[in-house]
């Protein structure tokens, strides 16, 4: 059995030391960096997530989350000190997979962090398939998107949100139903980082010419539909 390696990006050792003691109980490796370049060295195609502390020396986390996420979908927890909301939010949009503030339990983070494995395993055996509505075609299993053959760059949260619309086109489904199912838990008062995410999917795939589109259904969510 493969041994799990967490990659932990944290300038301030007493948290390397905490949750080193938890991962490895857990049959975790944990991958100990201090600063953002050397996280974005050490995100390699062997780690299976990463916890990246906002605030960091040389880069912070957003700035790492950012690169990350231009090569891998490797599931990301965000650590934040302020507890501000705007991290939070620039943290989702960005494609980080939770959030957790600190000052935190070790557990609760460990504990965190088998929910957002969990999900990235079951979201990959469940969603190897491909939507194809005109010419535009969405495969979740390479996480792909193309529209008339042209490859579109979209975030993970982005290509997983358009993906589930399109799978089910027609059914309308609630910013409350969208953020738990995509980022897999609940953020209370934390709904427009839905509409930012549709707002961007909407401008890169969306043209008069192609007849599909996402329709708000005011009051309510979104739909997925054909004209």
């Amino acid at each position: 059995m493969n041994q799990v390696k967490i990659l932990i990006a944290d300038d301030d050792p007493v948290v390397h030391e905490s949750l080193g003691i938890y991962l490895k109980a857990e049959g975790y490796i944990p991958i100990d960096v201090y600063d953002g370049m050397a996280a974005l060295e050490n995100a390699t195609s062997d780690i299976s997530l990463c916890v990246l502390d906002i605030m960091m020396p040389q880069l912070s986390g957003i700035d790492v989350c950012k690169e990350i996420r231009k090569t891998s979908h490797v599931p990301i927890i965000m650590l934040t000190a302020k507890g501000e909301e705007i991290d939070r939010i620039i943290g989702l949009e960005l494609g980080a997979d939770d959030y957790i503030v600190k000052p935190f339990s070790p557990r609760e983070v460990v504990a965190r962090i088998k929910t957002v494995l969990r999900r990235s395993v079951e979201h990959e055996v469940s969603s190897s398939r491909t939507v194809s509505i005109g010419g535009l075609q969405i495969d979740i299993s390479r996480y792909s998107v193309t529209m008339m053959g042209t490859p579109i760059i979209c975030t993970p949260k982005e290509l997983e949100s358009l993906h589930m619309l399109a799978s089910n086109p027609g059914q309308v489904f609630s910013r409350e139903q969208l953020l738990t199912r995509i980022w897999g838990y609940e953020f209370a008062g934390e709904t427009r980082t839905v509409d930012t995410h549709i707002k961007r999917i909407r401008s890169k795939i969306e043209h008069p010419d192609f007849k599909w589109g996402i329709k708000t259904i005011y009051g309510v969510g979104y739909k997925f539909e054909q004209f």
